[in-house]
């Protein structure tokens, strides 16, 4: 296997995982005796460029072609990010009236929604069947299709040039960078800007949210690398913002070389990561000796509270979530049941474990005495919106970066 930025082959697996199903394969009852596929979970380094990635790459259509469960806008915060998001670049950029913003894996459309109120024409490329159609019937149009070279080519033949390219959590999720990378090259207008957003790799290892991998999740990004793949197109990061969504993300600017100054942002953020280490080998095997320590530490929590005869229920059910559980290995027999507010989960079970999934309402009806909060990114909003479940006398276990009970 070849590093998938700078095609160098000089990967060293620095943390494993073990076998996982993929996080998203929440599975209905008539499924469930069906066979479950696991796959390896290792993260490698490259030592050549510096980027983090999977080892093993499952199949795109096998994540996204089958009843993808995962919605954009499930919480307050998440669409606040969304509205922020198209309303700093719209400013920034200057976009005009009738500007044409793609947005590659843009789910059911949040982003694009908050464009289109700015006044810009928008299309989505999305290629989860089933989340392509909500986003239609929001009134998004958007292209059920996996982004590549020859989906630009189709895209600029009957649209003409985008002044906006974006993709919110998706470049990560990407394979074929390098074609993702010519399709972005052919669509976007000369002086147009390609924005991507994703988990900041500086920020998983600072604060140990090893939740953050799973199989969709191939590449852990870093600055150092990216700046250096995206010179190989004849295109300049000129800026990085930090974001607090997801335990720390940023969002990534970059356009054709020499069309835009490059902010001090980007020096700032490339000496951060080396002054943290965050490309060395050694770094990345503290991290995942850190990782194993607290995975002991929440699997002794979970343990000794069911030994102690508590009873357990796992808090909204995101894909970092069953990455947790899978990599904790357990089930029904530490966890009762989960939680969501996603239509697209409940009823169903969670993938490898089979817990089942119910509405939020549940909580309060049921009345577990703790609540793994598995969206511990969105534990303030979603413990405020549960205060009953804390005035009853619930308690919350928040597991990233330590195990700790809050109530």
């Amino acid at each position: 296997m070849v590093c998938r930025m700078c095609r160098q082959d000089r990967l060293t697996m620095y943390l494993d995982m073990g076998f996982q199903p993929p996080s998203d394969e929440f599975r209905r009852k008539d499924q469930l005796q069906e066979p479950v596929v696991y796959f390896p979970l290792q993260v490698c380094l490259c030592e050549n460029c510096g980027l983090s990635q999977l080892g093993h790459v499952v199949a795109k259509e096998k994540l996204y072609r089958h009843d993808y469960p995962y919605e954009a806008s499930t919480t307050a915060t998440g669409r606040r990010h969304f509205e922020v998001f198209a309303a700093d670049v719209t400013k920034r950029l200057d976009l005009k009236k009738d500007a044409l913003v793609i947005d590659i894996g843009s789910n059911v459309g949040v982003l694009l929604d908050a464009f289109r109120s700015h006044g810009a024409r928008v299309l989505g490329v999305e290629p989860a069947p089933n989340i392509a159609a909500i986003a239609e019937k929001r009134g998004i149009e958007t292209l059920n299709e996996f982004f590549s070279s020859d989906v630009a080519r189709q895209i600029r033949d009957s649209r003409g040039p985008a002044a906006l390219i974006t993709g919110s959590n998706v470049f990560a999720h990407v394979d074929d960078l390098v074609d993702f990378m010519k399709g972005v090259d052919h669509l976007l207008a000369p002086d147009g800007t390609f924005i991507f957003e994703s988990p900041d790799t500086l920020e998983m290892v600072r604060n140990l949210e090893f939740d953050t991998i799973y199989h969709e999740h191939l590449s852990y990004l870093s600055l150092k690398p990216v700046v250096a793949f995206m010179r190989g197109f004849g295109m300049d990061v000129f800026d990085v913002r930090t974001q607090a969504i997801h335990g720390g993300s940023f969002r990534v600017f970059v356009a054709r070389a020499g069309t835009r100054p490059v902010e001090p942002s980007v020096g700032r953020h490339l000496r951060a990561e080396a002054d943290f280490g965050l490309h060395s080998l050694g770094t990345m095997r503290a991290f995942a000796a850190r990782v194993e320590k607290t995975r002991d530490d929440l699997l002794w929590l979970l343990r000794e509270l069911k030994h102690d005869g508590h009873r357990i229920a796992a808090l909204s059910a995101p894909a970092k979530g069953m990455s947790l559980l899978n990599y904790l290995r357990v089930g029904r027999e530490t966890v009762d049941f989960a939680t969501e507010k996603s239509t697209l989960k409940i009823g169903r079970f969670t993938p490898g474990s089979h817990i089942p999934v119910l509405p939020d309402s549940e909580l309060l009806t049921r009345m577990p005495s703790h609540a793994l909060l598995l969206a511990w990114n969105f534990a303030d909003e979603i413990m405020s919106n549960l205060a009953p479940y804390k005035a009853r006398g619930g308690k919350f276990i928040i597991p990233i970066p330590s195990p700790r009970v809050v109530g």
